[in-house]
């Protein structure tokens, strides 16, 4: 997954509070490959845009990403190491 690619989508959509840490970690969940092996689908730069842009209007970037990785956690189990903690936002 491309860096650059996937923050400046990220920022544009969402702002760019949370946007490296979110980034690391959406790069990370792609890298894992749990996504392909669970759902059968490679987390891109869309479908992490896509998916956070489910999250209800009012979250914040961190919120939206922590939103989709309590989806897959409730559904398969496993991702909860994807979270981000509100104070380890950069």
């Amino acid at each position: 997954m491309d860096r650059e690619e996937l923050q400046a989508r990220l920022a544009t959509e969402f702002g760019e509070v949370g946007l490296r840490t979110v980034s690391r970690q959406a790069r990370d969940l792609a890298a894992s490959g749990r996504v392909a092996e669970d759902l059968g689908f490679e987390v891109t730069v869309e479908t992490v845009v896509s998916n956070l842009q489910d999250a209800p209007d009012d979250h914040t970037l961190v919120e939206r990403w922590n939103w989709w990785v309590g989806a897959l956690d409730l559904s398969h189990g496993g991702y909860l190491r994807f979270r981000v903690r509100e104070d380890a936002v950069e």
